[in-house]
């Protein structure tokens, strides 16, 4: 299985590069959990921890940053992005652009504080049923927030279709004649793992990814090259969009209106421009219940890691996975293998 072809020059160092000049950058932590590799009876099993990346709780801000440097740069005229957000700064002063975008919390929340960065406006759609914690956090950092009561896939396509003027739609959710900023995004989560390289010293046997639309997934398939790891994609049972996809040979949508603790993986549809990467070179996906993600948080919290659900979905997954003796991508006994620990958060009861 051949490389797949990275979207531009400059994924490697630009991305990086820019995130290290916006307040409060450094590497999340690359935490050992010695007892759960004794436990899964493999060699080490690493978590990088995204409980706090950039003053925020999640690793969104890193895409969601990068792209809005692309977009914005775009705007301004400029091929290149901007170097740093001094100079995204330089480019945007005296236009009024006004960020837009779709969430089930945390991409909208990153996008918001860009924009509050930069002194633009921003505008965030919500889909129904989530805890009223995710708007007022949103809020929180001065954006507009637009309550609905729909399902994540139908709330990406309403955000999209009230953008007008001077909105810039800054999307994670990539869809036919709709693929350069999702690619942005993609490319700024690469410096999570480009930091896992570093920390790390050589790439794991085994890539745990927690996995919504795809897109984290992507930047860890694009990412690893030279020595690819099996990479593991773990969504809960009722969002399995992609394990539902790679059995059908096609994109799927599911239904993603029962609730889960998992709310930040609760998307329907694989995003267009992850599809191709996914299909082609993902080794395995598997899916978890509430009640196992919660079990998950709970074991991480008392190893000292603070992840929410959807950052210990990675350690559930990884348990299902090593319980199967048939699975392909089970890791071996002297396998290093390495969980993304997405977001943090307080844990949260099913329901």
């Amino acid at each position: 299985m051949g490389p797949i072809p990275a979207s531009g020059g400059d994924l490697a160092v630009l991305p990086r590069e820019f995130h290290a000049t916006l307040p409060g950058y450094r590497p999340t932590p690359l935490t050992p959990l010695p007892a759960l590799a004794a436990e899964l009876g493999v060699g080490q099993v690493w978590v990088k921890d995204e409980s706090e990346r950039l003053g925020l709780p999640a690793f969104k801000v890193l895409g969601a940053s990068w792209a809005v440097n692309r977009a914005l740069s775009a705007r301004a005229g400029h091929a290149d992005p901007a170097r740093s957000l001094d100079e995204l700064r330089r480019r945007t002063a005296g236009t009024a652009p006004t960020l837009v975008t779709a969430t089930d919390g945390n991409h909208g929340r990153a996008l918001a504080r860009m924009a509050r960065l930069l002194g633009v406006r921003a505008r965030v759609h919500l889909p129904g049923g989530l805890d009223p914690a995710v708007a007022d956090s949103v809020a929180g950092e001065g954006a507009e927030v637009v309550p609905t009561d729909l399902v994540y896939d139908d709330v990406v396509r309403h955000a999209a279709a009230s953008v007008r003027g001077d909105d810039v739609l800054v999307q994670d959710t990539a869809r036919p004649g709709y693929e350069d900023v999702p690619g942005w995004v993609v490319d700024g989560y690469g410096t999570l793992f480009a930091e896992v390289d570093e920390q790390l010293g050589a790439a794991p046997d085994l890539l745990v990814v927690p996995t919504g639309v795809g897109s984290l997934l992507q930047a860890a398939l694009q990412h690893h090259r030279s020595r690819p790891p099996a990479v593991l994609a773990v969504e809960p049972v009722g969002a399995a969009c992609v394990g539902r996809s790679l059995a059908a040979g096609r994109p799927v949508t599911v239904d993603t209106s029962a609730p889960t603790v998992m709310a930040g993986l609760n998307c329907g549809t694989v995003s267009s421009t992850a599809w191709p990467v996914i299909a082609e070179r993902l080794d395995a996906a598997v899916a978890v219940t509430d009640d196992q993600a919660l079990a998950a948080v709970a074991d991480l919290r008392a190893a000292g890691v603070p992840l929410g659900p959807c950052g210990a979905a990675a350690l559930a997954g990884l348990r299902v996975l090593a319980a199967d003796p048939g699975a392909t991508a089970r890791p071996g006994a002297a396998a290093v293998v390495v969980l993304v620990g997405t977001d943090g958060g307080p844990p949260v009861s099913p329901g």
